[in-house]
């Protein structure tokens, strides 16, 4: 569910029309629904009602402050995977005790400032990370909270680029080589082993893959505990999927998924953290961009937008799909036409959509992108020196501009020139 409807044939994001915003932004544009992160929040938090858990947003989703301030106002910890991230997290008023720090390629400089700053855990995904997470501890003399990712070899069955759990990905050790690798961090002086960590993927649109992995998981903690580690904490994650089109089988509710998590680990005694991000943002979010041209060609007509792969690089780099609807609705029973959808940007691949059935639709018309709220601008770049868009977050009635759209002077003048040209 979202709060992004029509009222009297205008699209709205919660109280305020989406024409408006328009209309004092320019196009394209981001904007988020307050009401429904928040919503999608509780969702989760509600599912794991009477288990000692934290729901730790995954900020890579959306990383604005205002939103993080949104989320962390209502109880949620923060999953960082940058330094910049754990920056991010801390200006936005998140407390170091409930940031959980992933990735893969953590740097000793980005330890030093987590572990100085404050931290929940660590995520270790390797043993010469464990290494220098020891070495940081020691050097400023404090013990470095962890968990170690375990690779559990399981099909999380969604896109190649982000399945995350199988035996040949980059992430997490072998859950086989778990004992010899918990047993030498136990060794290890700057460390204090607290708990096991697994996340096998995005966009997962069933629950038996979920179902799988944290089977293995249970019987790692019963394994590890029986070989003397105090495992009291268990992170899972997130890769719960959304609707990217309201035509598709609905992915399991958040209900579901904490369902599931109780009658697999419930037994174990653990603190539960979860680290959705998708679900979160992802129908929280739209992207508004405007018709330039209607364009017809050989054999197919193309609405050429303002908006861009660079603006939205999810259909050109996942081929992922996203619902297109025109902001102002159409009258019942108006005949559609398909268009292939594309972005101003030189190059093919600067497709939104093809044969998308659409509405009539003329230059200046505006076009709203659902479940844009995830990897949406997060993933955004100045290709083509087209400025990144602005981000809008509204609140009942209200909405206010998060994030500017630079000029071309700001851009242009980032470039440095060096004294012999």
């Amino acid at each position: 569910m979202d709060h992004f409807l029509y009222r009297d044939g205008a699209l709205y994001a919660e109280d305020v029309p989406i024409s408006e915003i328009a209309a004092a932004v320019g196009t394209p544009f981001y904007v988020y629904s307050t009401a429904t992160l928040l919503r999608h929040f509780q969702l989760f938090d509600d599912a794991l009602e009477g288990t000692d858990h934290l729901v730790c947003y995954a900020m890579k989703a959306a990383s604005n402050q205002a939103i993080l301030r949104t989320l962390a106002q209502a109880g949620a910890g923060m999953d960082v995977v940058s330094g910049g991230e754990y920056l991010r997290a801390k200006v936005a008023g998140v407390p170091g005790d409930k940031i959980v720090f992933s990735g893969v390629g953590k740097t000793a400089d980005e330890i030093r400032a987590a572990l100085t700053g404050g931290i929940r855990q660590f995520n270790v995904e390797s043993e010469p990370e464990m290494e220098v997470i020891n070495a940081v501890a020691l050097e400023l003399g404090v013990v470095a909270p962890i968990t170690v990712r375990v690779n559990p070899d399981v099909d999380a069955k969604t896109h190649a680029k982000i399945a995350t759990g199988k035996s040949e990905n980059k992430f997490g050790i072998p859950i086989t080589r778990a004992s010899e690798v918990y047993a030498h961090a136990a060794t290890l002086p700057g460390l204090e082993v607290i708990g096991i960590d697994v996340h096998i993927g995005s966009q997962l649109t069933e629950l038996e893959p979920f179902e799988l992995a944290y089977t293995k998981v249970a019987e790692l903690t019963e394994q590890l505990r029986a070989e003397g580690h105090n495992i009291r904490r268990l992170d899972l994650g997130g890769g719960l999927g959304i609707p990217y089109t309201r035509a598709n089988d609905a992915p399991p509710l958040p209900v579901e998924y904490g369902a599931l998590i109780k009658k697999t680990l419930g037994h174990l005694g653990c603190e539960i953290e979860i680290e959705p991000g998708r679900l979160i943002a992802g129908n929280a979010g739209l992207m508004v961009s405007k018709v330039i041209y209607v364009k017809s060609g050989e054999g197919r007509d193309f609405l050429i937008l303002d908006g861009a792969m660079n603006d939205l690089i999810r259909p050109a780099m996942y081929e992922a799909y996203h619902d297109i609807v025109a902001v102002q609705e159409p009258a019942p029973g108006v005949e559609q036409q398909p268009y292939d959808i594309v972005g101003p940007v030189c190059e093919t691949g600067d497709t939104f959509a093809k044969q998308r059935n659409m509405p009539p639709l003329a230059p200046g018309d505006l076009v709203a992108f659902r479940s844009a709220g995830a990897y949406g601008a997060v993933m955004a770049s100045e290709y083509n020196t087209r400025p990144l868009i602005p981000e809008v977050l509204v609140h009942g009635d209200q909405f206010a501009v998060i994030r500017e759209r630079p000029s071309f002077d700001e851009i242009i003048n980032r470039d440095t020139i060096p004294g012999w040209l």
